[in-house]
């Protein structure tokens, strides 16, 4: 290379490294956006402690924030839901991200949403306001989030992710958030680069990465307007939440009947399938197994994403329905039946330490045919319930039905429902018991 041209790469390297220079000075002149939200949000920013009362030691804790200048502040139900349920035995009290920190009231809760609202003894604190795109549900996805929170009592952290819109197959709506949520986040707003409220961290998917969700800011808003209009705490909120329950639970089974049944083929029967979009299904066999299997069993499950958080020992809302054909390979009919006594046995929560939420379980059992089906096959019905004992007129319910009209096969038909009312246990029941079919 010439001397010439040895000067002019000299001087496009330094230019290179002037513009490099510049852009390196800009952005440290220039703070991101998580830096700019977080430094303005150790005021908003709340741990939420549940304490035992006598004992004055925490048993949990969870994020929040406020949402008011007169101390009212957000958090997951799940949070606080062992005041709620048992407010002489718990309290609640708050730490402040500045470091102040005091005692906590329980105003109002929101099961469905796992949402609830305290007051702290804050006043003309600055607070977080909730973003008007978020909740007209025009936020566009991909867009940047920035959630905060509590993460294993380590200190208050900001966490940057995607905004990927709501959750598909999901009952109670939840946004999907890229992000990394770890256990007392929860309760802690995700919000835009401006520091607007998008979401509430509710939950993370274990065995995965980055997969979190996030109760919609619409939500927390009305919950928040519903304090606004109530002076004090509600006057009973162990019967907010039964109220809550029954409601949710009713809308559930009443969307369930509606949407119905399809049929899906199983060997020589057609079995009960739900139209509704909130289910997720699967199928499995049992043909690779070792040692080989004397009988065949190729099995569907479909489990509805309906799960509610009630208490730490309680979760409930699910609706499974699954469907096991069975044939005989080198059986004989009565080894056959101890097959299919196994694939039939009832599986409720029941007993343990779950005697505390349940009565004890009780089952019946029959054979049922349809005459006026002429495609409907003799069965065998097992029907087990068992009530809430905190929760009048719920319960859960198993129902299991198998085919009676071979020796060396049958289809075994099982719908699992939770927090239930009876009568749409019955009409559920029903509908699912004359929808299993013989093929022509």
């Amino acid at each position: 290379m010439s001397v010439a041209g040895i000067a002019r790469a000299l001087g496009l390297l330094l230019l290179t490294g002037a513009i490099a220079g510049t852009f390196t000075e800009a952005a440290k002149a220039q703070p991101s956006a998580a830096e700019a939200i977080y430094a303005s949000a150790p005021p908003r920013l709340l741990q939420i402690r549940t304490l035992v009362a006598d004992a004055g030691r925490q048993t949990s804790n969870g994020s929040g924030f406020l949402v008011s200048a007169d101390g009212l502040a957000i958090t997951n139900y799940h949070v606080v839901a062992q005041v709620a349920l048992e407010p002489k035995t718990y309290r609640l009290e708050y730490v402040a991200a500045d470091g102040s920190q005091g005692a906590a009231t329980l105003v109002d809760v929101d099961l469905p949403d796992d949402l609830a609202i305290i007051r702290i003894d804050k006043h003309d604190a600055p607070y977080f306001s909730f973003d008007e795109k978020a909740m007209g549900g025009e936020l566009p996805k991909g867009e940047r989030l920035y959630s905060m929170g509590n993460p294993l009592d380590l200190g208050f952290t900001i966490v940057e992710g995607t905004y990927n819109g709501l959750v598909e197959h999901s009952y109670n709506e939840r946004l999907h958030f890229t992000g990394a949520l770890n256990p007392g986040m929860s309760g802690g707003p995700a919000v835009t680069a401006d520091g607007r409220v998008v979401g509430i961290n509710v939950a993370t998917r274990r065995g995965g990465q980055l997969i979190s969700f996030l109760v919609p800011a619409r939500f927390a808003a009305t919950l928040l307007e519903r304090a606004r209009a109530q002076a004090a705490a509600a006057p009973d909120l162990h019967d907010a939440v039964g109220r809550q329950l029954t409601a949710w639970r009713s809308a559930l089974y009443k969307a369930l009947e509606k949407d119905g049944f399809r049929e899906t083929a199983l060997g020589p029967y057609r079995a009960p399938e739900t139209q509704a979009q909130w289910f997720n299904c699967w199928a499995s066999t049992n043909a690779g197994a070792t040692p080989a299997p004397r009988a065949s069993i190729n099995s569907t499950s479909c489990t509805s994403d309906t799960g509610l958080f009630v208490a730490a020992d309680l979760n409930t809302g699910t609706v499974q329905i699954t469907h096991s054909f069975a044939k005989t390979i080198d059986l004989n009919q009565f080894q056959f039946a101890t097959v299919l006594t196994q694939l039939s046995q009832p599986r409720l929560v029941g007993g343990g330490p779950f005697r505390k939420w349940y009565s004890r379980e009780r089952c019946q059992e029959d054979f049922v045919s349809i005459a006026t089906a002429p495609d409907h096959p003799p069965l065998r019905v097992i029907w087990c319930a068992q009530a809430y004992r905190e929760f009048e007129g719920l319960y859960d319910v198993a129902l299991i039905a198998v085919t009676q009209d071979h020796n060396d096969e049958a289809l075994v038909s099982r719908l699992s429902m939770q927090a239930v009312g009876y009568d749409d246990a019955m009409a559920l029941g029903r509908r699912f018991l004359e929808a299993v079919q013989v093929s022509k």
